[in-house]
Order: C-alpha cells, then structure tokens, then sequence
C-alpha cells in the first residue's frame, strides 16, 4: 500500500475539477463544522490543512465572518480555493512540512490528514501544535481504527490510514490539545470518524 500512499498528491493534482464537482456544495458536516465554531472567538484566523477547493467547509466558515488560510499540496486545488474564496488565504504547501511561523486561532484537518502513512500522522501532532494558538480547536477526520484501506478517485487507487483511536488521545495529550468530543463512524456525518480538540492555555 506504501505505493498508493506516495501517489496521493498527483492523484489530486490530476483529478482536482473532478473532485471538487463530486465534492459539490452541501454541508453535510454542519454540525461538526458548528461545534468546531463554537469553540473559536469572533472573527478568529482559521488554518484549512488539506483544504482543497474551500467549498463547502471554509466558505462557511468564510460567510461566519473568519479569515481563512487554506493550505493544500494540489496547486490545482488552490487554483480552485483561490477562485471559490477570493478574500482569503491560499498556499500551495506540503501539510508535513508546513512552517508557517503563524499561530492560528482554530485548525482542521478534514478528510485530508488521513491519506497520510502511520509517521506522518504521528508527525503532525507537532506541526498541529505549533500553528495553534491557547484555546484554539483542532478537527480532524480519521479511520475507526488502526489500519489501511484503499478508495478510489476517477478508477485511481486512493490511500487512506489510521492510528488507533488511544494513539490519537495519547498523541493530542503529548502535544497540548484536550479531546473534546470523538465520535466513530458517525452516522449523521456520512460515517465519518470524527476528533474535536481544543489546545489548552
């Protein structure tokens, strides 16, 4: 599986219009998205890491009057990010590398930090951590357990992976960020396995 997982940014770099069109507009993650907003103070600086086209995620939070940086690997995909949210933030970046030198006020991770292997999730706890703020939540998407699987985008092998979920807890702690709500699987969220931080002051 390690080959697909080295493929995933060419993947995206080839089929960004694609996705973004089977992606569409709905926010069928609304009420994550709204726990994550909860937790941010008033136009707070948001970090998008995988953000792809922007839509519908970071234009929501957008419309709620938060400034959005949006990173992604594909820079097709930040040609799309840059088009779909024009006042805001776009840079073609590496999320395992990412330095930045800029502490945000919230980041997210969805359905992105996954196509990482095992060391690169492990990895990113540390460039969490040092892109946040005191108080700022952290939401990421993960698999239900430790494991690999394999989907698909336009008949291309698309490589997921997933730590345990008392990695993750251990890994957020390691790092400064309390679980504020873990659900697997969630049903109301297209089966989504979903993690809500909060780094602590």
């Amino acid at each position: 599986m390690s080959s697909a997982a080295n493929n995933i940014i060419e993947i995206y770099r080839r089929h960004a219009r694609s996705w973004t069109d089977a992606r569409g507009k709905s926010l069928t993650e609304n009420n994550w998205v709204d726990r994550f907003r909860s937790l941010l103070p008033p136009r707070s600086h948001v970090l998008d890491i995988g953000c792809g086209s922007g839509e519908p995620i970071a234009q929501y939070l957008s419309k709620q009057g938060h400034r959005i940086t949006g990173v992604d690997s594909s820079p097709e995909m930040i040609e799309i990010f840059v088009a779909n949210l024009p006042n805001q933030v776009g840079l073609v970046a590496d999320m395992r590398t990412l330095r930045l030198e800029q502490r945000f006020d919230g980041l997210l991770a969805w359905d992105s930090f996954f196509h990482l292997k095992y060391d690169d999730q492990r990895a990113m706890f540390q460039v969490f951590e040092e892109h946040s703020r005191p108080g700022a939540p952290l939401m990421f998407t993960s698999g239900p357990e430790h494991g690999e699987a394999i989907g698909t985008l336009e008949g291309e092998a698309l490589y997921h992976a997933s730590l345990a979920p008392t990695e993750y807890v251990l890994l957020l702690e390691e790092h400064s960020f309390a679980v504020v709500a873990h659900v697997a699987e969630d049903p109301t969220c297209g089966g989504r396995t979903v993690w809500l931080a909060q780094r602590r002051d």
